[in-house]
């Protein structure tokens, strides 16, 4: 087993276990893991998988171990690249920051958070698998739907090429219905044949993006949305469908009624064009309140 160990220097502010907690999600997740001092993920190049810990020695650095059974520098480059976008590693923030500061309600949760930065899925094909899994169940039921997708705990998520040939029947076996089978294999034929890249996607602006991806089977508008913040940094994109951020924004602004679709764009419109980061932020606090996150 080769392993190779280099540092990294993400731009500040940054916590680590903030942003493992965002990608998390929940304490089940066994594909984005955290101990406590070290995030670690499993991935899959070209058919090896290749284990990634991180750790956060002080605030300014990160120590990165990668090890598998080969390791040279293009692969090196490729994994540093993926956990720059997953982590926000390079992501500037001073602007929100600056903005959060002057703005009453943002101030105190920016600043209980500090160091968070907006997170990403590995691809947009992983970020619409989460989405179909998590569609119509409680978080914690998505999750535990996403972790029998992958061979145990410490295994990487299928590639688009294996979990396009992955029958129906297996996925059931899994615990995904029919409907959620067939769309994660639609979505990984559509991502195996490149038509799913980020790139492709960076032209278009929000109702064109969200057209293409609706034309996926099994998409429809929160998945859009979500794939638009969690797979493509859109930092403005709030997803409005989204049950439980709905809650937490509810939860936030003190407000008595529940919020439809078009509440939530309007009482956001206030901090635009920050929504996605007011989106981590509450997802944070809301794990704060379950006892994930220390003080």
């Amino acid at each position: 087993m080769a392993v190779r160990i280099r540092e990294l220097r993400p731009r500040p502010p940054f916590r680590l276990e903030l942003v493992a907690w965002a990608l998390r999600r929940r304490a089940h997740n066994t594909i984005d893991r955290w101990d406590g001092s070290t995030y670690s993920r499993t991935f899959e190049h070209r058919g090896m998988p290749v284990h990634a810990a991180l750790t956060q020695p002080t605030p300014t650095r990160l120590r990165l171990s990668l090890s598998a059974e080969r390791l040279d520098a293009a692969l090196e480059r490729s994994l540093v690249g993926v956990l720059d976008r997953m982590l926000g590693l390079s992501v500037d923030l001073d602007a929100f920051h600056d903005f959060a500061a002057r703005d009453r309600r943002l101030a105190p949760l920016a600043a209980r958070f500090r160091g968070l930065k907006p997170v990403r899925f590995p691809s947009v094909f992983e970020a619409l698998a989460n989405a179909i899994a998590c569609q119509q169940l409680s978080l914690e039921a998505g999750i535990a739907l996403l972790n029998r997708l992958v061979a145990g705990p410490g295994a990487p998520f299928p590639s688009p090429a294996r979990l396009a040939r992955m029958p129906v029947a297996a996925l059931r076996a899994k615990g995904f219905s029919t409907q959620k089978a067939r769309a994660l294999g639609a979505i990984a034929r559509a991502a195996a044949r490149h038509e799913l890249d980020a790139e492709s996607f960076a032209p278009l602006d929000d109702a064109a993006a969200c057209e293409r991806l609706e034309a996926l089977p099994g998409i429809g508008r929160w998945s859009a949305e979500y794939v638009l913040l969690r797979g493509l940094g859109r930092l403005h994109v709030f997803p409005g469908d989204d049950v439980g951020a709905r809650n937490n924004l509810q939860r936030w602004l003190r407000l008595r009624r529940p919020l439809d679709y078009a509440r939530v764009a309007q009482v956001l419109a206030p901090w635009q064009p920050w929504a996605g980061l007011v989106y981590f932020h509450l997802l944070l606090e809301s794990l704060a309140r379950a006892g994930h996150l220390r003080a």
